[in-house]
């Protein structure tokens, strides 16, 4: 049996949930269940739910095989794990932010004040590297109402589009890093026939949400013209019509480039042309 952990809830619960269903993977969250076993993955493999901030810890301690967090909190909770792959999603960034009309200009110059942040490891790294040894205050998530209730002179925190922290008259002082969602697993164990499997069903199922597959007929003697806009992942498939004058086209088209590969192919003269998603792939 593997296990695997994922976040039980918040922002990310809902995007990991609907990948792993993507990739193959057969389960119900029920909201009761803390360990939910899966089908449909060729093995026994079971999801456990739990807090993000210890999915990491757990991974690095053994207790589960692989693990769903993110980069910032792998970094913040200093656990020996290896980073599997990378999801392309929960994107943020940490920042030091200090009010907006202060005085403050350079990290420096935030030694010996007092700074309210999640991340106090993280944080007092970044500070460190700037020769500055603030005070660190641990607060739990969102801590941007520090600074305005006089609590704190400067935050450490994550954000994604700065509206926030502006909203709360503050401002990005430094960025500490960018970060994303991660699969983990323990460093010995990246060899791992189920861990390599698990990398490449999710891998699919995201190279899936970039490409749609495009169908069409045209007119033969434009079908070269036609492969310049569709030339497909390696090459499109071909298939002859009853009427020999027209041909059936079939080709991976990337999503972002959907609406004009479409719009080309009706001023080509193409004809029932539709787009279908996938699921799930391998290229």
């Amino acid at each position: 049996m593997i296990q695997i952990g994922i976040p039980s809830k918040g922002r990310l619960h809902e995007p990991i949930v609907s990948l792993l269903k993507q990739a193959g993977y057969r389960f119900r969250v029920d909201g009761r269940s803390l360990r939910i076993t899966c089908s449909g993955s060729g093995g026994d493999t079971a999801l456990v739910l739990l807090r993000t901030d210890d999915i990491s810890t757990l991974v690095a301690a053994g207790i589960l095989d692989a693990g769903i967090s993110t980069q910032d909190i792998v970094e913040e909770s200093g656990a020996e794990v290896a980073e599997v792959l990378k999801l392309d999603m929960g994107h943020c960034r940490i920042v030091v932010a200090v009010p907006e009309n202060g005085s403050v200009q350079k990290p420096s110059d935030l030694d010996g004040k007092t700074i309210a942040t999640s991340f106090p490891n993280l944080a007092g790294n970044f500070f460190s590297k700037h020769g500055a040894k603030p005070r660190f205050v641990e607060v739990g998530g969102s801590c941007e109402a520090m600074v305005p209730l006089g609590l704190a002179e400067a935050i450490v925190d994550i954000t994604e589009t700065g509206n926030s922290l502006r909203d709360n008259g503050l401002r990005i002082l430094s960025e500490i890093g960018s970060y994303q969602t991660v699969l983990v697993c323990r460093p010995e164990n990246t060899e791992n026939p189920e861990i390599k499997a698990l990398a490449r069903r999710i891998k699919g199922a995201m190279i899936a949400q970039t490409y749609r597959l495009v169908e069409y007929n045209v007119r033969r003697d434009r079908l070269s013209q036609a492969e310049k806009i569709t030339p497909g992942f390696q090459s499109p498939t071909v298939t002859a019509l009853e009427d020999s004058d027209w041909c059936a086209v079939r080709a991976l088209v990337p999503q972002k480039q959907l609406g004009k590969v479409m719009d080309d192919l009706e001023a080509l003269g193409a004809t029932a042309i539709i787009q279908f998603g996938i699921e799930n792939c391998r290229l």
